[in-house]
């Protein structure tokens, strides 16, 4: 018998019925949901910067540099979101997948039953992002730059929004075949829940050292010469700066949960603690979103420094440019915050129902729901002032040596700093309200998770 039959004639096996069918229909709307807001939010970028490109006076090297400092600190996040809704694509069906290793099925096949099912969830929200963004599109032409709408350019090509469509479902299937390594690899230890999920020092060490080099290729800028090399680097810094804040903030959550599982004075502290470790990556997507946010909150009070500064001079391409400068900096932290919606919402909903069965244990013998609240309050609220200040830290350090410290001190910049933490904050406590919501739901219906595990 092949790999494939095997496959199919195990399917009321994976789906357990006509009722765990609309249950896993209602799970994967959370990748797609994700998938779309990634979607339309990458068209809506690339829309709305495409129109700097096509300036060539001299004011025009300065609107390209800050297009493109927006551009990465919006896409690095948002390729971000995207690579955990399609690992969240695939983790539902670690077990299911599992189990058929175990009995038989080949890893060719586990890996394409599963990148195929990722990818079509992804097509799914890629195209309803694409219809979200035709929807956006007529208003973000009203946005003006140098006094004037822009109008249609904030229409990308065709070709344009199926690239980015046929972008995402790589994404995703990319994303689903790296995750299943360990289904692929070691099926029982998945199957009985007994695959760490580590962080590495490494990982602190890597990021500490794009950090320096960045901070340090930022203090030579002026001596690369070319205007298109300098906006190169700049993009490039910024975007490994983000890039290492993604690989540096597990082992960071890990050292945090290491400590307070040795001080933790209460079951919720200590079931907190344990929660982190259990998977630190896991951990780090519920507050990423919150990093990535505090990143480009020092960009945006600096950008709101620098066209305050500006403001005094009496030339009238200058008060455009301070217009343009506050209006990109705005339009830049909206998108921020909406990627930290989507990301927390998504993520912390996706946490519960991943652990659901460990949830019907803990209340079979005997732990009470409040409890079990607390304790996932406190898992993902405790570590997010370290997250966010460690994320700041690194993108002041990066804009030092353009800006200096006068610059970095301003009480526009402090406020920005602080109201961007606030607002961050507040939207992943809210997105962990809904999340530890389901948690009722879950022990409502407790049959339906205790056999995933059996």
């Amino acid at each position: 018998m092949s790999s494939l039959t095997m496959a199919l004639r195990l399917s009321p096996f994976m789906s357990r019925g006509t009722s765990e069918a609309g249950h896993n229909l209602r799970e994967s709307g959370l990748p797609i949901l994700a998938f779309g807001t990634v979607t339309a939010l990458l068209l809506t970028v690339a829309g709305g910067s495409q129109i700097f490109w096509s300036w060539t006076d001299d004011l025009a090297g300065t609107y390209q540099a800050l297009a493109v400092v927006a551009v990465v600190l919006l896409i690095i996040p948002l390729l971000t979101l995207g690579a955990s809704a399609a690992r969240l694509a695939a983790r539902r069906r670690d077990d299911r997948l599992a189990s058929l290793r175990l009995l038989g099925a080949s890893s060719g096949t586990v890996v394409w039953m599963t990148v195929i099912e990722s990818t079509a969830l992804a097509a799914v929200g890629a195209v309803a992002g694409a219809g979200l963004y035709a929807c956006i599109a007529p208003f973000l032409g009203l946005i003006q730059f140098r006094g004037h709408a822009i109008g249609g350019y904030a229409w990308l090509s065709v070709p344009s929004i199926l690239a980015c469509i046929v972008a995402v479902c790589v994404l995703a299937a990319a994303s689903a075949a790296l995750g299943l390594r360990k289904v692929v690899v070691t099926p029982l230890g998945v199957r009985t829940r007994q695959a760490a999920d580590g962080a590495h020092w490494v990982r602190g060490l890597v990021a500490a050292a794009v950090v320096i080099t960045g901070v340090v290729a930022m203090g030579m800028l002026s001596s690369f010469g070319a205007f298109l090399v300098i906006v190169a680097v700049m993009g490039g810094c910024f975007g490994l700066a983000l890039l290492a804040l993604n690989l540096m903030g597990p082992w960071i959550l890990r050292l945090r949960a290491s400590s307070q599982l040795k001080r933790a004075k209460g079951p919720e502290q200590l079931l907190a603690a344990r929660t982190v470790l259990e998977s630190p990556k896991e951990s780090w997507r519920q507050v990423g979103g919150v990093a990535m946010t505090s990143f480009v909150g020092v960009f945006v009070g600096v950008g709101m420094a620098v066209a305050d500064t500006m403001g005094g001079s009496a030339s009238g391409e200058t008060t455009l440019l301070v217009r343009d400068i506050n209006t990109g900096v705005m339009i830049t932290l909206l998108g921020s915050f909406l990627m930290v919606a989507c990301s927390a919402g998504v993520n912390q909903t996706a946490a519960v129902l991943d652990r659901a069965s460990m949830l019907v244990a803990l209340d079979r013998v005997g732990m009470p729901r409040r409890l079990m609240v607390a304790a996932r309050v406190r898992a993902v609220m405790s570590p997010l002032f370290l997250v966010a200040g460690i994320s700041a830290a690194a993108a002041a350090a990066l804009v030092l040596p353009l800006t200096g410290a006068a610059v970095l001190t301003k009480p526009v910049v402090l406020l920005t700093v602080v109201g961007v933490f606030a607002a961050g904050f507040l939207l992943v406590r809210l997105a962990v309200a809904a999340g530890t919501a389901r948690i009722s739901q879950v022990l409502a219906r407790p049959e339906r998770y205790a056999s995933m595990d059996s």
